[in-house]
């Protein structure tokens, strides 16, 4: 049931505002009044409230401070301000301080029920963005605490809140994109897009087209113009995975986009301003494939400002325990069922495997066992299906 404050100095309108929005019984509203700010921040600080409908002119404390004070205590509500002496002047005030929507008096009924239902659907998005952003952490987050687990996090630290390009290190399913993903979530640019390119999955023909984008009719299947990873990042983190698969051809352009910050798109003669940080991985030795003629130095080097080694999986057993726990909670969530307990004689039979496939195969070991086991992963099950 969502919650609204009005807050108004005149007891009359206050009433016919309470009355009116009870009647829009499709909200489902439960409506309170303060008389005045200081009676307002009270409320407001014990009580949360959805939307709060605030007067600007008002004894004591008035409408402005009553926002600005929520807004520094991050209480979340949303603020219509509503003034029979408003100016536009005023109007922009409140919303650069936060107001969502600034109204006259008397307001108009259509026009108010339609500011709150659009502050109700707003706050209902804002929640489900949290929710899922929170879901999307918790997936990707970096579980365990072993020592070489504890270093990859404090370089991540270090280096996420500058703009440093970062080369990320490691065997295949050791986790390179969670160490990627980290990064961009503790930087400046975390509300921006996090834009993910597997190069090995992509035909050497099309990688190109893929991070720069083409023009409508630059080769024969390109019916209409498309935007590439560099210019869908802009403002964010590209994150070019398995870059020791990409062509020398696509090398070359992307060590230009680096140092002039500038991409062209396939078919294309205009140069597109970008603002990308770029993270790259790779499970090769990048060393030799410089020798060999397969990967270019200088674009090594733009790429190996900080260089992030992911441990495999046997250089960290002891988080063997930790990430189990975590896979059949997750799995759980997934399948929709209650998590799977496993018994300590089991865990120590995980930790005995040489990982070769690392996390990503542990993690499939673990379904495999939620899918085969009772209720109770016992060690027979781990000998059996692991």
């Amino acid at each position: 049931m969502p919650k609204v404050l009005i807050i108004e100095d005149e007891a009359a309108i206050r009433s016919v505002l309470k009355d009116i929005l009870k009647d829009q019984k499709e909200l489902n509203l439960e409506v309170d009044e303060a008389k005045d700010g200081n009676e307002a921040l009270k409320m407001l600080e014990s009580t949360h409230y959805d939307v709060a409908f605030c007067d600007l002119k008002m004894p004591k404390t008035d409408g402005m401070e009553v926002l600005q004070r929520s807004n520094e205590l991050g209480l979340g509500t949303t603020f219509i301000m509503i003034s029979a002496h408003g100016s536009a002047e005023t109007a922009v005030d409140a919303v650069r301080l936060g107001a969502y929507d600034f109204l006259q008096k008397p307001p108009d009924l259509n026009r108010l029920l339609i500011t709150l239902r659009n502050a109700l659907d707003r706050n209902n998005l804002v929640k489900e963005s949290r929710t899922l952003r929170k879901k999307v952490s918790r997936k990707y987050e970096m579980a365990g605490q072993s020592p070489a687990l504890t270093m990859v996090k404090e370089m991540i630290e270090r280096v996420a809140p500058t703009d440093a390009r970062v080369m990320i290190l490691g065997p295949n399913g050791s986790g390179k994109e969670l160490v990627a993903r980290a990064i961009h979530e503790q930087s400046k640019r975390s509300e921006s897009q996090f834009v993910e390119v597997n190069c090995a999955a992509i035909p050497s023909e099309l990688i190109e087209s893929e991070l720069f984008g083409h023009e409508k009719g630059s080769f024969t299947s390109a019916v209409k113009q498309r935007i590439g990873k560099f210019e869908q990042a802009d403002g964010g983190t590209l994150f070019l995975d398995e870059i020791g698969d990409m062509s020398l051809a696509a090398q070359a352009k992307v060590l230009r986009a680096l140092q002039e910050n500038r991409i062209t798109r396939v078919g294309g003669e205009k140069d597109i301003k970008v603002n990308v940080r770029l993270l790259a991985a790779t499970n090769k030795d990048l060393t030799a494939e410089i020798k060999a003629n397969r990967f270019r130095e200088d674009l090594f080097h733009r790429l190996s400002v900080i260089i992030i080694k992911v441990p495999s999986l046997q250089e960290r057993l002891e988080d063997i325990p930790v990430l189990t726990e975590k896979f059949l909670a997750d799995i759980a969530e997934e399948y929709g069922n209650k998590p799977k307990e496993i018994v300590k004689e089991a865990m120590e039979l995980l930790q005995q495997r040489a990982w070769t496939g690392n996390i990503r195969e542990l993690r499939n070991v673990i379904e495999r066992l939620i899918i085969m086991s009772d209720a109770t992963i016992t060690p027979n099950d781990v000998q059996k299906f692991a």
